[in-house]
């Protein structure tokens, strides 16, 4: 947990001010939090799913993106009702729908300007 008044605080506060776009980005920064979010509006939207679908992602990890999407209101966590175990399912909210496709703008500039290196699951 980082201190209030820390160096680190305080600028992040300050770019927060000046500019929305740092908003923006820290509530989708994330190794993982943009492919998630991609994930789930292709119809990846259980645990399980999201875990077979970006097979390097630890669990906690996972956990942790997810819980920190919901944090910023990008998704909802839903009980799927009559299932046992009690089965979860990951839904989007008009925040990401208004996301994905500035995701795939963000995607095709990748494509373009990676320099060559691999793209791999930024397909639109």
């Amino acid at each position: 947990m980082r201190k209030e008044n820390s160096t680190n605080a305080i600028n992040e506060q300050f770019l927060f001010q000046v500019c929305e776009l740092n908003s923006a980005i820290a509530m989708i920064s994330g190794r993982w939090k943009s492919q998630i979010v991609y994930s789930i509006s292709k119809g990846n939207n259980r645990f399980h799913l999201l875990r077979s679908e970006l097979i390097n992602i630890s669990e906690q990890v996972l956990g942790r993106q997810l819980k920190e999407l919901e944090t910023h209101a990008i998704l909802v966590k839903r009980e799927i009702p009559e299932t046992v175990p009690a089965g979860i399912e990951y839904i989007l909210t008009s925040k990401e729908a208004d996301l994905v496709p500035i995701l795939e703008k963000l995607c095709d500039w990748g494509k373009t300007y990676a320099d060559g290196k691999e793209i791999l699951l930024c397909s639109v």
